[in-house]
């Protein structure tokens, strides 16, 4: 477990990868060439810039990214692949081929993958039916999993190993997206909230939109009590709330809105004072974007002053075989992070309390362990450590002395407290990656908890998700939490690889704030400019058949509305919609069906406890 960068093994890197610290660009001197989808490239595009590497025609987009030669075609004329080839400052070339699914599968753009992989079925859970994000979800993960996949090209690389060529396709992403879902949907018992259409955000009397948050059954309690709820309504309400993470829908109790319908926003606030619970009003696109500090969405820093630059032995196998992560993560954004790095050959170590992850029996379960916790967090290994205690805090810094990362999610100013920061790692090993997956990044004065939701409703995020038709809502399904973790994962990727090119260690920060603009930079950089940052009445509303739905791309939606094909089977419907020169697909509603779906790119699996395995999202080849 011993770190490559302070092991002296006698292998020295052939490459002349070496950069000046101070500045966390990892991809200093690297360039690289791109084309194919705006869409699918985007994000790949402005990461790759961030993080230091230049496009080969050094022309920009104006937003921080390289220029495709197709940035002026209309998103819908374009080739349906993305190449991108990124290499120099010592490096062959790791290129990355990126794709919406399988050629013949008929998922070609952003609607029709959301059908496909179950996306439209989660978000609509709170509505009752199926609908699709107005934002592009699947094409920022995309993007984000395959610069992840040119980092660990690289690192492997600088580690002996060779260029890979990365291949990713967005019905992957999808999945990954859904897996929490699907593992609950192949569970070997039902839900512990049975599925139904409700949820937040509250009004007040005074029209103020709003989300509440708190993890603590006595302070939601606290909370309704102050606003006179009737007993029943809070003792009803709170196992929905509790599980909407998981269900992507909250049927509350009616009293409960008809409670905060009746008072005024600042009574709801000091009812929240004085209970522990928070509130957050539902901020707007143009709001966000005025206050947009145009931020990267993680930080790198370099730490200590540096080791021997000697490399490990070549790895085997995946791009980070040999190394190791320690993580103590909680719920989503960390375990999903750790979960990704363990997918591409790095050893996970959990680090949880006295008795083990609470979490681990979260219904629904497979063979008696929680199918959401597996989605997360099978394969790792676990030590428990009670870090409140002396012992345990010197027992994790021993582990830490041999480890390569360390990540977690703590409360903000816990690491601090415990003495387990950067800082207090480093001097235990200078070449530690050390990650922190947070809410805000300190970047947001008096922010609310950083959690999936409250992000969403302080970003503007409820607005950007439905279209101008329907009212802002946050969605419920956890698109930050996700998108959180895939930057989490990318930050570390670039974190060592930093390493192998300082000598240093680095502290990585990322954060849902960061995952929110990501997801966002489209809408945000319409309000920007004074344009309407909300997709047009009815976007990607999928069109109702006899016997399910379908989804039209959204090249083909505006058209394919003027058809009605309620009396329509599903087969008979695609069939006229094609008949006329229109592309859609048929929306997965139930995701155990998922398993036999013949237009995705990979097959779901079953892990030990027979729960569903999604398939990893890059290939390597």
């Amino acid at each position: 477990m011993a770190s490559p960068a302070t092991a002296h093994t006698g292998v020295r890197s052939p490459l002349d990868i070496r950069v000046p610290t101070g500045d966390g660009r990892p991809l200093d001197a690297l360039r690289f060439d791109l084309a194919g989808p705006p869409a699918l490239t985007r994000v790949v595009a402005d990461h790759l810039t961030r993080l230091g590497a230049r496009a080969h025609n050094g022309e920009t987009d104006g937003t921080g990214g390289a220029r495709n030669a197709s940035d002026d075609a209309n998103d819908a004329n374009d080739a349906d692949v993305g190449e991108i080839a990124l290499g120099g400052g010592g490096f062959a070339p790791v290129t990355a081929r990126t794709a919406w699914g399988a050629r013949g599968s008929g998922i070609e753009d952003e609607a029709t993958a959301q059908a496909a992989t179950g996306v439209m079925a989660v978000h609509g859970r709170r509505h009752g039916a199926p609908r699709g994000l107005g934002v592009d979800l699947l094409a920022t993960a995309t993007g984000v999993l395959t610069v992840q996949g040119l980092l660990a090209g690289l690192v492997g690389q600088a580690r002996g190993g060779p260029a890979p060529r990365v291949g990713t396709t967005a019905d992957r992403a999808g999945l990954l997206a859904v897996s929490q879902y699907l593992a609950a949907a192949g569970a070997d018992e039902p839900e512990a909230v049975e599925p139904a259409p409700g949820g937040p955000p509250f009004v007040s009397s005074d029209g103020v939109l709003f989300e509440l948050e708190t993890l603590d059954p006595g302070d939601w309690a606290a909370f309704w009590r102050a606003l006179e709820a009737p007993a029943d309504a809070i003792r009803a309400g709170w196992r929905p709330f509790q599980f909407r993470y998981a269900t992507a829908c909250a049927p509350f109790p009616v009293a409960l809105h008809e409670v905060t319908r009746s008072r005024t926003w600042e009574r709801l606030r000091q009812a929240a004072l004085v209970s522990g619970a928070e509130v957050c009003r539902l901020r707007t696109l143009a709001e966000r974007a005025g206050e947009d500090d145009g931020a990267a969405p993680w930080t790198l820093t370099t730490l200590g002053a540096g080791v021997t630059a000697t490399a490990a032995a070549p790895p085997v196998g995946r791009p980070l075989s040999g190394l190791t992560v320690l993580e103590a993560g909680r719920r989503i954004q960390a375990p999903l992070a750790a979960h990704l790095l363990g997918l591409l050959g790095a050893r996970v170590i959990r680090i949880e309390p006295p008795g083990g992850d609470p979490l681990r029996g979260m219904p629904p379960a497979c063979d008696g362990v929680s199918a959401r916790w597996l989605a997360l967090n099978r394969g790792k290994e676990a030590v428990e450590i009670d870090i409140k205690s002396a012992d345990g805090r010197r027992a994790l810094r021993e582990l830490a002395s041999g480890a390569d990362v360390f990540l977690h999610n703590w409360a903000p100013g816990k690491a601090a407290a415990l003495e387990l920061d950067a800082e207090h790692l480093a001097a235990a090993n200078p070449a530690l990656v050390y990650a922190y997956t947070g809410g805000w990044a300190d970047r947001i004065d008096g922010a609310p908890m950083g959690t999936d939701f409250m992000v969403q409703a302080r970003t503007g995020a409820g607005e950007a998700v439905h279209p101008g038709d329907e009212p802002p809502v946050p969605s419920l399904m956890t698109l930050l939490d996700v998108l959180g973790g895939l930057h989490g994962t990318e930050a570390v990727l670039a974190g060592l690889l930093l390493r192998e090119r300082t000598g240093h260690g680095v502290r990585v920060d990322s954060s849902l704030l960061g995952a929110a603009d990501t997801l966002l930079a489209p809408a945000l950089r319409r309000a920007a400019l004074g344009e309407d940052p909300r997709r047009p009445g009815g976007f990607r509303r999928p069109l109702r058949t006899s016997d399910g739905w379908i989804a039209p791309s959204d090249a083909s939606a505006p058209a394919a509305t003027a058809y009605d094909v309620r009396g329509m089977c599903t087969e008979d419907a695609l069939d006229q919609l094609r008949s006329h020169g229109l592309t859609a697909t048929p929306v997965t509603t139930d995701l155990s069906g998922l398993h036999h779906d013949p237009r995705l790119s990979g097959p779901i699996g079953r892990d030990a406890h027979g729960a569903p395995a999604v398939p990893d999202p890059w290939s390597f080849a």
